[in-house]
């Protein structure tokens, strides 16, 4: 990121209570597989946000860090890299420059200095305000280590007065002494006595006796307290070590348990998905729409120049109900479930049904119901669409035919025709591409496509069962699927249907069950970014297929 990819504000026009605010691009890391990607981070109004890029800066962030209570630390050996943590939550990001990251880094902390957070007058030195800590124990200070070497310095201090005091004293007394050997020079062993009461008598000395008497008291005093000090210095210090040797116990402990928990963070089957992810949520969501993102480059790169396809009028949807399907065991639910999803299609999506509109765009709609079943995201979706220039039976004809899946639909890795059950019902197995760190998936549905009154054709799609296929026996979990796609076609009624005149109105329906645990904002995020794009990729596809051939109707 350059210089001008920054932008500062401190509002200086207004008062001392503005806040200072800071925009840009950094580089964050998401996971073990994607590495570092650029996001687009905003710092304003206490807040600390990041976005995929600056477009999408006005759809909502990706995710947000109070700062008033946030770390900010410089990497100990990358100049360019600083972690904004709140809690266990930890933002790993990545500078072009290190001037850059000091710019971050300061404005980070004048905001945490203004707003009564920040740290004392070492901010601007010390990697931004950070005091280093040279081990475990230094972490503990607001523990009982902590008041042991408060206490412990309270009581050097101590000792350090106690150290003048006898200083002082000690010299008072050695000047009084001195004063009485000038009395009595001749004095010059043992055996010589001195007259006390001649001594008492001196006028000198009467002066300062009292003087003497109380600085002596005061030394007695004062070396009984130093003695005392010393004594809980030496008791200060036993607990001290102790606390230390617990505090060294704790640490190799704990730097066990973080070794243990960063192998298990990698990559693997058993640690990626499920309800104990070490993935946030947001590295969890970016992961995903990374993967979602390859696959749509990779789609683009192979349909570039897409190739001519002869439609065969009879691979269309047949106008009725093919004799072979209602022999068949499956025909019962295939007949009931389609019936029942045709007729909810084209409901209103008002009134007590709960429908929540979560995605505009020209004539698409879609909406949602939030519904959790133990714990997994299960909300029934609904799109809304129209399309000019093609017919029900033409879009339900490329929606139910394999063979033009693989053309449009991106996520699909693997697709085998399990039963041809009539030239309108097909059981299908499909697995579906891994984007990591979702567990890979694959789905048993049986698709039939059916006409119904006013030019109205539909394609419903159900998970089933069958010995071949038992879910969940591999790798991939099994999703459940009900899907249905009805289109209705409508023209001028004293026109003949051409293209020009023909509009479909598209009902999209599904409800899946995916089969294993994911964080549910994950979820609904991913459907609100990848349902529009399906819809709009889907329709074009089907228009550009049908582009000066004949109108089927």
């Amino acid at each position: 990121m350059t210089d001008e990819n920054i932008t500062v504000s401190d509002n200086s026009d207004l008062e001392d209570i503005s806040t200072p605010e800071l925009r840009g691009y950094l580089s964050k890391w998401t996971n073990y597989i994607h590495g570092w990607q650029d996001r687009f981070i905003v710092l304003k109004d206490s807040t600390l946000s990041y976005y995929k890029s600056e477009l999408e800066s006005n759809l909502g962030c990706r995710g947000a860090l109070c700062l008033k209570k946030a770390k900010v630390k410089p990497h100990e050996f990358d100049d360019c890299r600083f972690d904004v943590s709140v809690n266990d939550c930890v933002w790993y990001l990545r500078a072009s420059n290190p001037e850059e990251k000091q710019q971050w880094i300061d404005v980070l902390e004048s905001f945490k200095v203004e707003s009564g957070y920040g740290t004392s007058s070492d901010s601007s030195s010390n990697g931004g305000g950070l005091r280093r800590h040279g081990s475990i124990t230094s972490l503990q200070s607001t523990g009982s280590h902590g008041r042991t070497s408060r206490r412990l310095a309270e009581k050097i201090a101590e000792l350090e007065t106690f150290n003048e005091l006898l200083s002082k004293q000690a010299t008072q007394l050695q000047q009084y002494f001195d004063m009485c050997v000038k009395t009595y020079p001749h004095i010059n062993d043992e055996s010589d006595a001195i007259d006390a009461v001649k001594l008492a008598d001196n006028a000198e000395h009467k002066k300062r006796l009292e003087g003497v008497r109380a600085t002596s008291a005061s030394f007695r005093a004062t070396c009984g307290a130093t003695v005392a000090t010393v004594q809980h210095c030496v008791e200060l210090l036993r607990r001290r070590d102790q606390q230390a040797r617990k505090a060294e116990e704790l640490y190799m402990a704990l730097k066990n348990q973080l070794t243990e928990a960063r192998l298990a963070s990698k990559p693997g089957p058993d640690h990626e998905e499920g309800p104990h992810s070490t993935l946030p949520d947001d590295e969890f969501y970016d992961a995903v729409e990374t993967g979602f993102d390859k696959m749509e480059e990779e789609r683009c790169a192979r349909v570039s120049s897409p190739a001519e396809v002869t439609r065969d009028e009879v691979e269309l949807p047949p106008p009725a109900i093919d004799n072979r399907l209602t022999v068949h065991p499956l025909w019962p639910e295939i007949d009931r479930i389609s019936t029942e999803q045709i007729q909810a299609a084209f409901e209103g999506v008002g009134g007590e049904i709960g429908w929540q509109l979560f995605a505009e765009e020209g004539d698409m709609r879609m909406y949602r119901r939030e519904m959790e079943v133990d714990g997994m995201v299960m909300d029934p979706l609904k799109a809304m669409h129209k399309v000019r220039g093609v017919s029900a039976r033409e879009m339900c004809h490329y929606f139910f035919n394999p063979r033009y899946r693989y053309e449009w639909e991106t996520t699909l890795e693997t697709m085998n025709i399990v039963e041809g059950v009539s030239s309108d019902t097909l059981v299908f197995h499909q697995t579906f591409k891994r984007i990591w760190p979702a567990s890979q998936r694959d789905a048993l549905f049986w698709s039939h496509v059916r006409a119904a009154p006013r030019n109205t054709y539909a394609v419903t799609n159900h998970s089933t069962a069958h010995r071949d296929y038992p879910a969940n026996t591999g790798a991939c979990i099994r999703l459940f699927v009900t899907v249905c796609l009805a289109c209705r076609s409508t023209f001028p009624d004293n026109e003949p249907p051409t293209r020009d005149n023909i509009t479909t109105s598209i009902a999209y329906c599904s409800t899946v069950n995916p089969g294993g645990w994911a964080p549910a904002g994950v979820l609904r995020a991913v459907y609100k970014r990848e349902y529009p794009k399906f819809l709009k990729r889907f329709t074009n596809y089907v228009v550009e297929q049908c582009r000066d051939k004949p109108l089927a109707i």
